[in-house]
């Protein structure tokens, strides 16, 4: 398993877990960074300092607590249910992102807490602290 990782929003904090890519490396090694909230249905982006290609395994449809990376817009995306372009209850991105990781914790909860960042908000993400540090 790779990386813990907190996202931190206005007022809540999430915590993940990055999968063994090169894309989720290239993350790790950038992190901390911050950016601002855009939404999109049920998603969240925001633009990162990360420039990496699209990977073997990119893909549109996504699962609800998904992370990828938007090789065209260089965005960390968190996906928590339908986009504008689903054609069901789950999420569906605008086009291929490379996965990375997932959130942990409920589903239910994820997606209140997600619900309620707004456009424009602050999201800051860094490395859990290692247990014990």
């Amino acid at each position: 398993m790779g990386k813990e990782i907190c996202i931190l929003f206005e007022g809540a904090e999430l915590r993940a877990r990055l999968n063994d890519s090169p894309t989720a490396r290239a993350i790790e090694e950038a992190l901390p960074f911050e950016g601002r909230a855009n939404r999109w249905g049920e998603e969240i982006y925001f633009t990162i300092p990360v420039q990496v290609g699209e990977a073997a395994d990119a893909r549109q449809d996504m699962e609800v607590g998904e992370l990828g990376y938007w090789p065209v817009g260089a965005a960390f995306c968190i996906f928590f249910g339908p986009t504008p372009v689903s054609n069901s209850d789950r999420p569906r991105a605008y086009s291929n992102v490379n996965p990375f990781g997932r959130l942990e914790g409920d589903e239910e909860e994820l997606r209140r807490t997600l619900s309620s960042v707004k456009e424009g908000d602050t999201v800051r993400v860094e490395l859990a602290a290692e247990p014990g540090a």
